[in-house]
């Protein structure tokens, strides 16, 4: 039974007669008498006793009548729903990383997440990386990407991907007569770096600091392209996962040699207040979040 039918009854039964239903369901007389008699004939029963000044259900048509009001009850109940979830999709989020990697790839997906959720407002916070955990605390950012999971209660940590960062050397370099670098090879070398401090460069944090080495020179250039053209130089090496260089064009002279034995890898978390998570628009964020950067890594 068509829906337009259900409204039929119930706005005749409401108004009193079909003349009186017109203007509420927008059709002629002649309309809606068609269309009755057309309900009619299939039910094989009357629902309406019609006398010249009065129209009156019949038992059947009444038990019609309380079936159209759950019916568009139930209508009005799904579209309210529909609206508040509309509602909860509308959001700012303020976004930072610790690895200084993540802000070759980001902006992609945030233009890919404005034109599939044009209600989510991102935006990309390039401040201090290394205090992203106590930004999330205090509410400065709402989710931050980090490569070690924060020990805190009022936080969730959400495992993303994981990488290898690798060491990015010329072919001519010395070390590139060994299989792997030991934390030892780097205290003779010209470690290139994104930004200071040194315990938001992943290879010094992790691997360096516990071994107690400290490299010969350290300089910290913001570019890649400038630091690559320094590399294809010979006049440094550079530590980084393979996917931050997915957008250049890397010299045939570079080479990736691994970091320890078993290589350095990390696990990727993105960080949240875990009474933000529940936000249909950071659910949002953080779903597709997830897909891309599985299909990446």
């Amino acid at each position: 039974m068509e829906l337009k039918y259900f409204r039929l009854i119930k706005t005749i039964a409401e108004e009193g007669s079909i003349a009186n239903a017109t203007e509420r369901l927008f059709l002629t007389q002649s309309a809606l008498s068609h269309q009755l008699r057309e309900l009619e004939e299939r039910l094989g029963f009357k629902v309406f006793l019609r006398t010249r000044n009065k129209w009156e259900l019949t038992q059947e048509g009444t038990e019609l009548y309380k079936l159209a009001n759950k019916l568009f009850s139930s209508i009005d109940e799904g579209f309210s729903n529909i609206q508040q979830i509309k509602e909860g999709s509308k959001g700012a989020i303020k976004l930072s990383a610790e690895c200084q990697s993540f802000f070759h790839t980001i902006p992609g997906f945030i233009q890919k997440m404005g034109i599939l959720y044009p209600e989510i407002d991102i935006d990309l916070t390039l401040g201090t990386t290394h205090q992203t955990i106590s930004q999330v605390l205090s509410e400065e950012i709402d989710i931050a990407i980090v490569a070690s999971k924060p020990e805190s209660d009022e936080l969730l940590s959400i495992p993303v991907f994981k990488d290898e960062i690798f060491a990015i050397i010329h072919e001519e370099h010395p070390l590139n007569n060994i299989a792997y670098l030991e934390a030892s090879h780097f205290g003779n070398v010209h470690l290139l770096i994104n930004s200071f401090p040194m315990e938001s460069v992943a290879v010094y944090d992790q691997f360096l600091k516990p071994n107690k080495i400290h490299p010969k020179k350290i300089s910290a250039i913001p570019f890649t392209e400038i630091t690559l053209s320094m590399i294809e130089a010979n006049m440094g090496i550079m530590c980084a996962p393979k996917w931050q260089l997915n957008s250049f064009k890397l010299s045939k002279e570079l080479i990736f040699k691994p970091i320890g034995k078993n290589g350095l890898k990390r696990t990727h978390y993105l960080v949240v207040k875990k009474e933000h998570r529940t936000k249909k628009y950071i659910h949002d964020f953080i779903s597709n979040f997830e897909e891309d950067f599985l299909e990446a890594s």
